[in-house]
């Protein structure tokens, strides 16, 4: 597979700062990338890696959108010249699906682009070859799991044949599995291509032996590191640690919950338990099991298996397909024990549930409003709101954005905020999907640390995660779900 010449980025004292926001996303950052450079982009949650990245593939718009200062260019040019020979893929794999079907998806680039139609069949199937994404090309895209859709987007943006390759947060919500499969995918696309190669991820050590090159963003401006991964990681690892920097052979220091005790009264339990999204295809079906009180149940498996799904059937959200899910007696609603049953405020003040896209669950103007709108439906007294939503501020580092418009945060803000938003009803079971994705070190320590002190208050917790780590600090009983099984439609 062929590439565009590979591109040199510049940055001289760049910085973005979003309109509506006081403090800029990205203050005073310099480097030069070298064309054929493979860079690994560092730096805590909130410090501007994806706003860097959306400058460099010039996608940050003009005057009305935002403030710049200094520079940002790709080969000596303002990025906004260059779309189409830097290619972005986002951190959803979902985000990057545009068509139905596999080859049309991959091709959608390379149409906008103009290129000759006669030409773009052999991209396709070059780009599709590149990243081992061995399906047919009419196979639909709806079809694929996480890890295929995101060597789906891969593909579309190498069929491109870009001169840069930016990626933002590449495995987040993937299986071990997945993310071994875009990972690889990547180093076989650059090695191909010589593309250069920026990478934003908080798994460090999936990918700091394909990098010469670590930059780590200062979440104050400038840069805190900028060299060799071995460089980087030996001289600066316990600073770039205590910033929240993801760093190899550093692990995380908070204590591990002991495990769930065998035999414990069941918070919600399921019998015979059929799943499905659309109330036709089961996802799974004839499941048996208990989520114990006052404690961490995580739901684990590989991508396309049900936990999502499974997650929101417990959680009232979904019904049951088939079979029966019923909480505990003292849970019970006006309608009686099954979630699935109960009115929303029912819901509000029994099971909360943190959704895996951050946004579904946003619905107030600020940060601070957020918080506050399910202790004030509860007709909270006012006094007792603001107690509550100042404590979660500070606990999850959220303070300086409290009038900040919540679909403005970065991705691990945006996760911690979704989980404050159910503890500040203190619901006494609480399901969350994904709750540690996309978070530096020190929001993932806060969030475990936040869910420990939970349990131990007497919350029911039931986590669906790819992160053993979580498993372990939580000492939850686990609910593994195996291969994808299509049982087929219901009846």
């Amino acid at each position: 597979m062929t590439a565009a010449r590979p591109a040199r980025i510049t940055a001289a004292g760049w910085g973005w700062r979003y309109a509506g926001r006081r403090a800029p996303a990205v203050n005073d950052v310099s480097f030069t990338i070298e064309p054929g450079q493979r860079v690994l982009l560092l730096g805590a949650s909130g410090a501007g890696k994806s706003t860097l990245l959306a400058g460099m593939a010039g996608l940050l718009g003009g005057a009305d959108e935002g403030d710049e200062t200094g520079t940002l260019l790709v080969d000596g040019e303002r990025a906004e010249a260059h779309r189409g020979r830097v290619g972005l893929v986002l951190q959803d794999p979902d985000a990057g699906v545009v068509l139905s079907k596999v080859g049309d998806d991959v091709a959608f680039g390379c149409e906008n682009l103009g290129v000759p139609a006669s030409e773009i069949p052999s991209r396709v199937a070059e780009a599709l070859d590149a990243v081992g994404l061995d399906v047919p090309p009419s196979r639909a895209t709806k079809a694929l799991s996480g890890g295929q859709k995101q060597r789906l987007a891969l593909a579309g943006v190498l069929a491109m044949r870009p001169g840069v390759l930016l990626l933002d947060e590449p495995t987040a919500n993937l299986d071990p599995d997945g993310v071994r499969e875009v990972r690889d995918a990547v180093e076989r696309a650059v090695r191909e291509t010589g593309a250069t190669l920026v990478v934003i991820e908080h798994r460090t050590a999936v990918w700091a032996d394909l990098m010469d090159r670590v930059v780590v963003v200062g979440a104050d401006g400038g840069l805190l590191a900028d060299g060799t991964p071995a460089e980087v990681f030996s001289h600066h690892g316990a600073a770039l640690a205590a910033a929240g920097v993801w760093v190899p052979g550093h692990p995380v220091d908070v204590p591990v919950l002991a495990a769930a005790a065998l035999g414990a009264p069941a918070a919600v339990a399921a019998s015979a338990l059929s799943v499905s999204r659309d109330g036709r295809t089961i996802v799974r079906a004839g499941l048996d099991l208990a989520v114990p009180r006052a404690a961490a149940t995580v739901i684990t498996g590989p991508n396309g298996a049900g936990k999502s799904t499974l997650a929101l059937t417990l959680a009232g959200l979904l019904p049951e397909a088939a079979g029966l899910v019923e909480a505990a007696p003292e849970l019970a609603g006006r309608s009686g024990r099954r979630p699935s049953k109960w009115t929303s405020r029912e819901l509000l003040t029994r099971i909360g549930t943190v959704f895996q896209e951050p946004e579904h669950q946003f619905l107030a103007s600020t940060v601070q409003g957020e918080l506050a709108i399910g202790p004030r439906s509860r007709g909270v007294d006012p006094a007792a709101v603001d107690e509550v939503v100042d404590e979660l501020l500070e606990r999850l580092h959220l303070a300086p954005l409290a009038a900040a418009n919540p679909f403005t945060l970065s991705g691990g803000q945006k996760r911690r905020l979704s989980v404050a938003t159910v503890l500040a009803d203190a619901p006494p079971v609480i399901v969350l999907d994904e709750p540690t994705f996309g978070q530096d070190r020190r929001g993932w320590i806060e969030l475990v640390q936040l869910l420990q002190s939970e349990i131990a208050a007497g919350t029911t917790v039931v986590a669906v995660t790819h992160d053993e780590d979580v498993l372990r600090h939580l000492g939850g009983h686990r609910i593994e779900l195996g291969a994808p099984v299509h049982a087929g439609v219901s009846p």
